[in-house]
């Protein structure tokens, strides 16, 4: 039975993941025109109305399903269209534009752990112990911005489909070790779906999260300190 705090949390982690996966998109599309391509532009995804972005299963129902099992939170939105070959330089820019949807929520973390700085340093004490509470849930928000970015980011980051890291190593690869590549992607999902649900559940072995509290979690840490 969950608690109307627990509750409170969990409509308030699907928000910010959300809000993190809609600028994540746009981030893609936006390099993507800076570097050529105007497809994502045309299709009006260069917006930040979620509604252009938000896919039912991957931006609502697997985040919360997570979020109800307690453990990290991902989630994905509709990918952003864009041609390749409108690129100016498409091995380069390939990298580049996958790689701004990740480093996009780094930044949107590195935000949040400015502003969560700058508000106990300066607000806080200039209203004093009256206004704590609500700092409290300000902090509290905040965490949780800068943990799900972190989150989306590393998670991104993994060298599968569909997630960005294997449109990051795809085209730094060559000859036949980019040959075996591509037949591993054929099996991507498998992998993703065993690393996150069978193996935690089964084997009690959690290869995803140990490689998030290694990535995320340190630069959560980091951030924090």
């Amino acid at each position: 039975m969950y608690s109307l705090s627990d509750i409170a949390g969990i409509a308030i982690s699907l928000v910010l993941v959300m809000f993190s996966a809609t600028l994540h998109e746009v981030a893609h599309g936006y390099a993507a025109y800076r570097l050529g391509d105007p497809t994502a532009k045309m299709a009006g995804r260069l917006t930040l109305n979620p509604k252009a972005h938000i896919d039912p299963t991957g931006s609502v129902v697997l985040p919360l399903i997570m979020a109800i099992a307690g453990g990290p939170i991902f989630a994905f939105a509709k990918p952003v269209p864009y041609n390749p070959n409108n690129l100016r330089n498409p091995v380069r820019d390939e990298v580049i534009v996958a790689f701004a949807g990740p480093a996009c929520n780094i930044a949107q973390a590195a935000v949040g752990a400015a502003v969560l700085r700058l508000l106990w340093r300066f607000a806080y004490p200039a209203v004093g112990a009256d206004a704590s509470i609500v700092f409290t849930y300000i902090a509290y928000v905040l965490s949780a911005y800068i943990y799900i970015n972190l989150q989306l980011a590393f998670f991104n980051l993994i060298p599968l489909p569909p997630l960005d890291g294997s449109s990051i190593v795809s085209p730094l690869l060559h000859g036949e070790a980019r040959v075996k590549y591509y037949e591993v992607q054929h099996y991507a999902m498998p992998i993703l779906l065993i690393a996150l649900y069978v193996l935690p559940m089964v084997l009690r072995v959690d290869p995803i999260g140990i490689y998030l509290d290694a990535t995320a979690g340190r630069m959560f840490d980091l951030m924090m300190g």
